[in-house]
């Protein structure tokens, strides 16, 4: 999300601004440098703004609607009608705790209350429960589109990288049907899947991993 500074510039600060480039303009005069006033009020500027803003993550809301979030394919493994719940630890004894948070949002960037988020993916050692419901489940956003997902960091499947599944439906709108990806993954370069506009943000620490990614749907 890349966020424009914009606002009135207050009384004191043009002042302040203003005088530094009167005084840059008149050292330049004295020292016969040559720098025209131009020039000095370039330089006085640039110090002024200091240090760039860091650009906020995607997506980006303003002018322009967001990006909707890349489909990918379904895989082999989904199972429906998986169970309402959004924590999925007691269904394994191992495996890192990794907490997935973000927001559903349409391409305005409004939020979409009461989405459907319906995850599953491998245990630790790559495998799925393909016989019933472990490290699967649905859930639904609240009213401002917030979701939080309390589950482990999945395994390596054979011939994959680390992702998780994910379908996001908002009401009575189309599902979409993606995958969530690990940065600094040495598998992603290899896996023919892996997109890098999917990855989380993560963050680790000594109780586990913290992951964000917010959705983007037409609705």
């Amino acid at each position: 999300m890349v966020e424009r500074l914009t606002g009135p510039v207050s009384r004191r600060r043009f002042l302040l601004a203003a005088g530094a480039v009167f005084g840059a303009v008149l050292q330049a005069c004295r020292s016969g440098n040559g720098a025209s006033p131009q020039q000095s009020a370039a330089s006085n500027e640039a110090t002024a703004a200091g240090p760039p803003q860091a650009l906020a993550p995607t997506p980006a809301c303003g002018a322009e609607e967001a990006e909707v979030t890349v489909a990918q394919t379904e895989g082999p493994y989904f199972t429906p009608n998986s169970p309402e719940r959004s924590n999925f630890r007691g269904d394994v004894d191992d495996g890192t705790p990794l907490v997935v948070t973000g927001a559903v949002l349409a391409t305005d960037c409004t939020p979409v209350g009461r989405a459907l988020v319906d995850v599953w993916h491998a245990d630790a050692a790559g495998e799925y429960d393909n016989q019933g419901y472990r490290l699967r489940g649905h859930f639904f956003t609240d009213d401002q589109g917030q979701y939080r997902l309390e589950t482990i960091v999945p395994g390596l499947y054979p011939g994959r990288t680390r992702h998780l599944h994910v379908k996001v439906q908002a009401p009575r709108g189309r599902v979409l049907t993606t995958q969530l990806y690990f940065p600094g993954e040495t598998a992603n370069r290899r896996d023919g899947i892996y997109r890098p506009e999917l990855e989380m943000n993560v963050e680790d620490s000594p109780e586990g991993s913290n992951a964000r990614f917010d959705f983007v749907l037409e609705v």
